[in-house]
């Protein structure tokens, strides 16, 4: 029996890659009994990479470890009666389902949403699309890449040419969409005693972050540009050179400029920079003045300095370093769970924690991702036991 705040809920996970993948593990982190479909082929993300891990025959991938801890794999071909069988009597149990094929392939294998909803009326249907359920481009498919460009997200990134954020953001800001969603329809289900779909995209997603960027366009009719590592409406905030390493500087008010400067022995009242508008206004100077002051001294001493003054600031760590600091493991977002082929690994946790836990998510201990088809025995004689 699972632990957590969704303890009680069976959540059906039929998709692959990972916008699907995380929204299901966001819910079996907090307790959920995720089960996840699989083809006899395998969620996609089993082939991506390298680095593979594990014995010669039985190599796992790492991307496929990000986004399928919690859960349970059940192999079955949906081409096949029987296995549609399994897949219905699965669903009439169920609270939650997650699916991410194209516009009208679930249809087609007949598990339509008025099909799925007669077999279980208070099922939570959960469709994450790359543009969209409808509209002109809803049978485009999805991937984060592109998502990321059409969404617009990598006109705001980067210097000299639009660049794509470090890792597949559209694809996980999605997931995140719809786990939030399915929560939204599960507590209006206690009200109706009706499930609901719950639609959401990559599309969706970059637009939803979009925050003041958007705002500039739709009400104030600027389109943005390549930001770089400045806010475009903020100074100084961003990243800076120093004599060995960048120091990240994030000056939010006024009185933040003013215990910067004094740190440091500047004019607050330097007509270039006495309002946040000016300072942007001369952004170019501002980093010349900041920048120049830095080259003096290495990183570390710039940072205790800051920090001295009250002023937010910080380093740019690499993985390595974010993983092995005491801030990280005291949040338990570093989890170690026992593989059935790879053995013990260390996995990235959940970002939730709760007041009456030590531990982070719902579960007090975690299950690793499954191997392909691992559950698919123990699902079945569990549904003929039922």
């Amino acid at each position: 029996m699972n632990e957590g705040p969704l303890s009680d809920l069976l959540v059906l996970d039929l998709t692959r890659a990972l916008a699907g993948p995380h929204a299901g593990m966001m819910l079996a982190d907090q307790g959920a009994r995720v089960i996840k479909i699989e083809s006899p082929s395998g969620d996609d993300s089993r082939g991506w990479g390298p680095p593979f891990v594990g014995p010669d025959d039985a190599l796992e991938s790492t991307y496929f470890f990000s986004a399928n801890r919690n859960k349970e794999s059940v192999v079955l071909d949906l081409k096949d009666d029987a296995d549609k069988d399994t897949l219905a009597r699965l669903i009439e149990r169920a609270d939650v389902l997650l699916e991410n094929f194209r516009v009208g392939v679930l249809d087609r294998l007949g598990f339509s949403v008025e099909r799925m909803h007669s077999l279980n009326p208070r099922l939570v249907i959960m469709q994450i699309t790359g543009f969209g359920h409808d509209g002109p481009e809803a049978t485009r498919a999805g991937y984060d890449q592109i998502a990321q460009g059409e969404g617009g997200l990598m006109s705001l990134t980067g210097t000299g040419e639009p660049t794509k954020v470090g890792v597949p953001v559209a694809d996980l800001i999605a997931g995140m969409y719809g786990a939030f969603g399915v929560l939204a329809a599960l507590h209006e289900r206690t009200v109706t005693g009706r499930g609901k779909v719950v639609h959401t995209s990559l599309l969706a997603g970059m637009v939803g972050v979009h925050a003041f960027q958007g705002t500039r366009w739709t009400v104030a009719g600027e389109v943005p540009g390549l930001a770089g590592g400045h806010h475009p409406a903020i100074a100084p905030y961003g990243m800076f050179a120093s004599a060995t390493a960048p120091v990240q500087i994030a000056c939010g008010s006024e009185s933040l400029w003013r215990a910067m400067c004094a740190a440091f022995g500047w004019d607050d009242t330097d007509p270039r920079f006495a309002t946040n508008a000016l300072r942007v206004q001369n952004r170019d100077a501002l980093i010349e003045l900041i920048e120049g002051h830095f080259a003096s001294a290495p990183a570390e001493d710039w940072l205790q300095a800051l920090a001295d003054a009250g002023v937010p600031a910080g380093k740019v760590r690499s993985l390595d370093d974010v993983y092995s600091w005491e801030q990280t493991l005291s949040q338990g977002l570093l989890i170690s769970v026992d593989h059935p082929t790879v053995g013990p690994i260390d996995l990235p946790g959940s970002a939730i924690r709760y007041d009456d836990n030590a531990y982070a998510g719902g579960r007090p201990v975690n299950d690793p991702p499954p191997t392909l088809g691992q559950h698919t025995d123990a699902v079945r004689r569990w549904l003929d036991e039922d």
